[in-house]
């Protein structure tokens, strides 16, 4: 596999755009706060409802690997869930200094210690992607059920702006390009330099059709299932922890993470800012539908993402320092047995 050679000044300027939207979005979402509220409320948090939500954080991590062995079966790779786990980890850890970029690390780092090719990887990890799109709208219909009024809110006090005729200008030039590849697909490839990108965007569609060629698929929902079972209950056992959110329902559970989610989605380094942004708007919404204050819901939604974001990343700098070490002691194994094998 050819290694690529990497641009610093493009990952520089990609570094600080992203904490330029970190840094702009902290600041809309703490402009006008009373750090004293804050800082009150933060010292008197039950931080075992924390502990608690960080056991279930590490988990979905697992479940994820495990998930990721059973989409890269079909292809003819069974690889250990140990070198899946640690893969993940380290591509979490690339997407806080570079947003976006743990996907190819994580694709990357299995390829270095199970020989299993980046396209094809990459594209069963585009596949987790799908279905954690269709799973978080799971959620937002569950959130719409429950919890129309706070969804409104939120809608209101966001400023979001959705544009149906742009969404689907977007799926038109994606579908068309998608008919274009396929039916262009063989002359294409023949042409030089068309050609590798070709066979690379060849491997992505080979990952995403795993999804029509699993074996245990039964297997496939029900650690679906449970990795959002576990960032449902990494979101919600917070509230716990504040006295001001400890009443907060099951449905209020499901709105909170949808709202997190959309935080996450902005590209700022390590969602910082956004998330921040996202919850205060998301708590004020919460708490204008249950008749409370809007101002006391901001203060508290900026509590609670005080807590939840930097349990995120602390779980994300831990399993991703430790990835590093192991993905090296399993690469040095990888080549052991390859060179006792010869």
């Amino acid at each position: 596999m050819e290694k690529k050679s990497k641009n610093p000044l493009k990952s520089i300027l990609t570094i600080v755009i992203s904490l330029a939207f970190a840094g702009f979005f902290l600041w809309l979402a703490l402009k006008g706060l009373d750090f004293k509220v804050i800082k009150a409320s933060l010292a008197k948090a039950n931080y075992l409802w924390v502990l608690l939500a960080s056991v279930f954080g590490i988990l979905a991590y697992w479940f994820r690997a495990i998930r990721w062995n059973l989409m890269l079966e079909p292809m003819g790779h069974k690889i250990s869930n140990s070198n899946s786990l640690w893969s993940i980890s380290f591509g979490y850890l690339m997407n806080l200094t570079i947003p976006r970029s743990g996907e190819v690390a994580r694709a990357t780092a299995l390829y270095g210690v199970e020989k299993v090719p980046v396209d094809k990887s990459f594209g069963t990890i585009i596949l987790e992607r799908v279905v954690d799109l269709i799973c978080m709208l799971g959620f937002l219909g569950l959130t719409l059920l429950f919890k129309y009024e706070a969804i409104l809110s939120f809608y209101e006090n966001s400023g979001v702006n959705i544009n149906p005729n742009k969404i689907l200008l977007v799926i038109s030039v994606l579908a068309v390009g998608t008919i274009a590849f396929f039916v262009f697909k063989k002359k294409l490839a023949n042409v030089p330099f068309l050609g590798k990108i070709v066979n690379f965007i060849n491997g992505i569609f080979e990952g995403l059709a795993t999804i029509f060629k699993l074996k245990e698929k039964g297997k496939f929902i029900l650690y679906t299932i449970g990795i959002w079972v576990c960032y449902y209950f990494a979101a919600y056992l917070v509230c716990f922890a504040l006295p001001e959110t400890s009443g907060f329902t099951i449905a209020d559970g499901f709105f909170i993470i949808v709202v997190g989610t959309l935080g996450m989605i902005v590209p700022a380094s390590g969602g910082i800012g956004a998330f921040n942004l996202a919850m205060k708007y998301g708590f004020m919404a919460l708490f204008i539908s249950m008749g409370k204050s809007a101002e006391l819901g901001g203060e508290m939604g900026l509590t609670y993402s005080f807590i939840s974001l930097p349990l995120q990343i602390t779980i994300m700098l831990v399993m991703g320092l430790i990835s590093i070490p192991m993905l090296a002691k399993a690469r040095e194994k990888a080549v052991s047995d390859k060179e006792f094998k010869n």
